[in-house]
């Protein structure tokens, strides 16, 4: 009977053993299960900031702004519309005519339009 006790007593202490493993094991699991949905939750906001910025900077009046005063653009006028005409049945257009802004430059590019090739 001695024996028999030795060896439940071992089981026994095999099955708590086992019992407070596998418990670490899920408080463990629960740990990182939490750490997850709170990184989840940060993505999810920094996401929704990131769709506001990007909706900011891409407002219409905004790109005008910086159209206007950093790059120097100006809005389109009719005045300085080029249109360009293709002949019924021709294959391509012609070249439009260059803007002539400054005479040496416009009469280079225009020279060296005219011999390059094509």
């Amino acid at each position: 009977m001695n024996r028999l006790n030795i060896f439940l007593l071992i089981v026994v202490m095999g099955c708590a053993l086992s019992v407070v493993n596998a418990t670490n094991q899920q408080r463990q699991i629960f740990i990182q299960l939490q750490r997850a949905l709170s990184q989840e939750r940060q993505l999810q906001q920094d996401y929704a900031q990131l769709q506001y910025q990007q909706s900011a900077l891409s407002r219409t009046a905004r790109i005008e702004q910086i159209a206007t005063d950093s790059l120097k653009m100006q809005p389109v006028t009719t005045g300085r519309t080029q249109y360009l005409t293709l002949a019924p049945g021709a294959a391509t257009a012609s070249d439009a005519p260059v803007p002539v802004s400054a005479p040496a430059a416009s009469t280079a590019a225009a020279s060296s339009r005219r011999g390059g090739t094509r």
